[in-house]
C-alpha cells in the first residue's frame, strides 16, 4: 500500500550547506515527531559546490521522510523555493532556511495557528540583534518603499520562514512572474494571515 500524502511539507533550499544538514535533519525530526501526522522534508540543492548533494542523498537513504531534488546550477533562493513548492505534496507547506537561523521548533506554533484557521503563518523576528544599523535601516526603507509604490503590505521583521496552506501554494503557482519575490507574492494573494514571534 502506498504511503499517504504528507500533511506537512518542509521545503528547504540548500546552497553549500553540507556541514549543517545533519543538524537540520535532527532538529526537524525532533519537532515533527511531536505531531501524529505524516510529513516530508524536501531539500532543494541549488547548485551547491560542496558535499550538499552527497549529504542529501545520505539523508534520503536513512530517512523516508526526506526527499531531495537538485537544480542544474545555482539559480538563487527564490527559484529554489519555487522548485520545492512544485514538488511539495503537503496540505501545509513550511519554508525555512537551511542554516537554522530560523528555529524549526517554531513550526509547532505555526501548525497550531494553521489548525486555528489561518492560511499563512509567518515568522516574525522578535529582535534584529546582531544586525548592523545599516542593514536595519535599509530593511526598514525597503518595506516603506514597497508599501508606497504598491498595494502590498509586507509584515515588518519577517523573512521567508512561514507556513502556507495548500490553497496559497496553488495561488502562487498560478502567478506568471519569472522574477519572483515570495514575501510580496504571499502578501499579495491575500488569504487569512497571522504572525508568530520568535528569537532568531
Amino acid at each position: 500500500m502506498p504511503a499517504p500524502d504528507p500533511t506537512y511539507s518542509i521545503v528547504v533550499p540548500v546552497h553549500n550547506e553540507a556541514a549543517g544538514l545533519a543538524e537540520l535533519h535532527r532538529r526537524v525530526l525532533a519537532v515533527m515527531a511531536q505531531t501524529s501526522e505524516p510529513w516530508e522534508l524536501v531539500l532543494v540543492n541549488d547548485g551547491s559546490r560542496d558535499q550538499s548533494v552527497a549529504e542529501i542523498a545520505r539523508l534520503c537513504a536513512r530517512d523516508s521522510h526526506v526527499r531531495g531534488i537538485s537544480l542544474t546550477r545555482n539559480f538563487g533562493f527564490q527559484i529554489a523555493v519555487t522548485a520545492g513548492l512544485d514538488v511539495a505534496r503537503g496540505q501545509a507547506v513550511i519554508l525555512m532556511d537551511a542554516d537554522l537561523q530560523d528555529p524549526p521548533e517554531v513550526i509547532l506554533e505555526m501548525i497550531t495557528q494553521w489548525r486555528a484557521g489561518f492560511d499563512v503563518v509567518y515568522g516574525v523576528r522578535a529582535s534584529r540583534a546582531g544586525e548592523t544599523w545599516f542593514k536595519k535601516a535599509t530593511a526598514s526603507a525597503f518595506y516603506q518603499l514597497i508599501g508606497k509604490i504598491t498595494s502590498v503590505n509586507i509584515p515588518r521583521d519577517t523573512g521567508d520562514f512561514r507556513l502556507m496552506d495548500r490553497r496559497v501554494v496553488e495561488a502562487i503557482q498560478q502567478m506568471p512572474e519569472h522574477h519572483r519575490f515570495l514575501r510580496g507574492m504571499v502578501s499579495w494573494v491575500g488569504f487569512r494571515q497571522t504572525g508568530v514571534r520568535y528569537e532568531r
